[in-house]
């Protein structure tokens, strides 16, 4: 399943000049991650420096896309978050923190992606006090479901 998703990215990505580089190596945090984010967003680059506070080696790619590449991920649009970001064959969308990201990479379920919808207060990346619990969704095939509550 991740395969058709990843090849699926891997041509939308190169549609709009970018290049989707996933590693499968053992390591702690050896992943690379393809960030995607509205040009103008400041968020999205934050939570790509917290990605790099935790090991993780980010690339950043600004795009008008987001939506068609979410849905592409199979992302429902009421549960995209306000960035994409491709690792190690899963897509993350939104500030979903870096922990549940860990959790995806060492459990390595069978869906497409978690998402984090919105831009909840609080989460990663984002100003302001963390107002309710953040919960996670995992998109795999059928509905999405809570893979995580923080």
């Amino acid at each position: 399943m991740r395969t058709l998703v990843t090849g699926g990215l891997a041509a939308v990505t190169v549609a709009i000049g970018g290049l989707l580089f996933l590693t499968n190596g053992p390591e702690a945090h050896a992943e690379e991650v393809m960030l995607y984010k509205n040009p103008q967003c400041g968020c999205c680059t934050e939570h790509a420096d917290i990605l790099r506070e935790n090991g993780y080696d980010v690339t950043v790619k600004p795009t008008h896309d987001l939506v068609a590449m979410s849905e592409e991920a199979g992302i429902p649009e009421a549960m995209q978050g306000c960035h994409l970001a491709l690792v190690d064959g899963y897509a993350v969308s939104g500030h979903v923190p870096v922990g549940i990201i860990d959790r995806l990479l060492a459990e390595r379920p069978d869906v497409r992606a978690i998402t984090l919808p919105g831009m909840p207060l609080g989460s990663p990346g984002m100003g302001g006090t963390k107002q309710e619990p953040f919960t996670v969704y995992a998109v795999g095939d059928g509905e999405p479901q809570v893979y995580a509550v923080e």
